[in-house]
Order: structure tokens, then sequence, then C-alpha cells
């Protein structure tokens, strides 16, 4: 059993609140036309993001997909920019030009969300090439989910980092749907994590990634594994999102009982019970750190809204590396 000080549950408790009340905001501001493009929302998969990058400093890297902004929320990207790029502005986190697939804070060791199924894998490989290259002590985690399993990016990126004993880890969050399909219809195996046999890899199974606790723990193993220079894990952890595969998915394809189960799941009341109950906070202090998110939000939403949109003359600047 893990030991965290109150600072750190209050501190991803916090972070917690903040996903969810980003993304239930950006899910009304895109049907007033606020955000533009593509969004896909991390709602009731806090736990699962929170958790896992608990255990990274800003030296250590990480490569998103395409729903990215409970990973970027939880790597410290900050609000104001990260609104401000999901309303196309100049003062968004990439300048006004990628939006919600396209989120992006180097300095903190975020190297982007992506709109490629499957497309962080060979990057992060590529990176953990470099940190062993350079000899530091820095892992790169790659995170998708289940879905994008099945690309053969994912093999091939497994198996070059195996084979070279990179220092990246493969976190897979579970959430039972690559869009509309039912993962149990396209993966002949119950469980994604035992596919690291094949490579003479690690994997690490956290069944309840609703519980933050239980995926810190489960990413503290793999982590402790990689860092010390093994070579590479896959993390599996079990979660559930609550909305449509994005925007434009009204999700049909479950029924209401199922996302009923799931909402009844909800990794923050969950960790809001465990936090009163082992008297590690109480009510009020959770409470006011509530409070606090929705200030940081309403701030974030003026922000971008006061911010001015790009000039077109910046059209096709950043394409080429000079």
């Amino acid at each position: 059993m893990v030991t965290l000080s109150k600072e750190q549950h209050l501190e991803m408790y916090l972070k917690m609140e903040r996903i969810r009340e980003f993304d239930m905001r950006i899910n009304k501001l895109v049907r007033r036309g606020f955000v533009q493009g593509m969004t896909h929302f991390s709602v009731g998969e806090e736990a699962a993001n929170v958790g896992a990058v608990a255990h990274l400093s800003y030296d250590d890297l990480i490569f998103s997909n395409h729903r990215g902004h409970g990973q970027s929320i939880a790597k410290d990207m900050d609000l104001n920019g990260m609104m401000a790029e999901l309303a196309g502005k100049v003062t968004g986190v990439s300048k006004g030009r990628g939006g919600s697939m396209h989120l992006a804070d180097f300095a903190k060791g975020n190297y982007g969300t992506n709109g490629i199924v499957g497309g962080g894998y060979a990057m992060a490989v590529g990176a953990a090439l470099t940190q062993q290259y350079k000899g530091t002590d820095n892992i790169v985690v790659a995170f998708s989910g289940d879905g994008a399993t099945n690309e053969g990016s994912f093999h091939e990126s497994v198996n070059m980092a195996a084979v070279w004993k990179l220092p990246v880890i493969f976190f897979i969050i579970n959430n039972r749907y690559g869009i509309s399909m039912d993962i149990t219809k396209a993966t002949n195996t119950p469980h994604l994590y035992t596919r690291a046999e094949a490579y003479g890899i690690p994997g690490f199974y956290c069944e309840d990634g609703n519980d933050v606790i239980a995926v810190y723990e489960t990413m503290g193993q793999a982590v402790d594994y990689v860092r010390s220079g093994k070579g590479p894990a896959i993390v599996e952890v079990e979660s559930y999102r609550w909305f449509g595969h994005s925007t434009a998915d009204a999700g049909k394809y479950r029924t209401k009982e199922e996302v009923d189960t799931w909402k009844a799941k909800d990794p923050i009341l969950k960790y809001r019970d465990y936090l009163t109950s082992e008297n590690i906070a109480d009510a009020k202090e959770l409470d006011a750190i509530r409070e606090q998110v929705v200030k940081e939000i309403d701030d974030a939403y003026e922000f971008a809204q006061n911010s001015p949109d790009p000039d077109l003359s910046v059209a096709f600047e950043d394409v080429w590396v000079d």
C-alpha cells in the first residue's frame, strides 16, 4: 500500500476536479459554437489519467491521444492557454492552430495530443531512444485507448522498444469501446496487458481504473521497473467514458443501463469518499477545492473569450523547421 501525504492526495483530487469541470464546460461550449472542431472528453476517466501522471516529473515525457484533455491537465497544462486553444485563439498553447487534438507543452514534458489513432506510439519510442542515448533518468509514457492497440504501430513500437530496452511505458486506458466497437468484438484476449508476454516485457493491470489510488499503485510498479533501466512495460487500466466517442457521437450503441452502471462508479465521488472516510480531508476542504476549480474554468473561459483570433498571415508559419 502506498503512502501519500495529505498534500499529494489533495493535489490529485484537485486535478481530477479540473479535468471533470473543464470537459463538462467544453461540452456546453461546443454546442454554443465557441469551441470548433472535433472534441473528445475525458469525463469518467479522471482517475486513470491523474493516477498515471502523478508519478511523472516535467522531465518525463508523455505522448497523448485524441482523448487527451485529462492527461494534459494532469501534467499541469495552463488552463487559460488550453481553453484558448480549443477556441482557436492566438493565446492558445498551440497558437490557436491545433485545437483539442494538438495540445502540447514541451516545457512540462507534454509532447502533444494526437489525432491519429496509435500515432503517438512510434514518437514515444523515438523519444525514449533519445533518453537512453543521452543517459538521462527520464521515462516516456505513450497513452492510448484500447482500440489503438490493434494498430500495427502499437506492435511495431512495442517490439522495437523491447529489443532496445527503451524507457517507455505503453499506458492503455481500456474504456471498452473503440468509437462504437466493443473491445470484445475486436480483440481475442480478455486483457490487453497480457500482450506484453509476446514481447518479453512485463505487463501491469489495474482492474479498477476508477480508483485513483489503485491506478497510482499500479503505475508506480511500472515506473519503478522502467526507470531502473530494464526496458519498457505495458500498463492497462479499466475505465469508462461517460459520453460518446466525440461530440459527433450520441453513443447509441450503449444501453442507458450500462452507462448508468459506470456513472455509479464515479471516480471523483469514489476518491472523495475515501478521503473523508480515512480522515485525510473533510467535506469542507473538498468543497473549497471544487469552488476553486469552477472559478479557474470561469477565468479560463473569460481569458479565451477576450483573446484575439490568429491573423490569417500566419497560416503557413511553423510548418517547416528552418
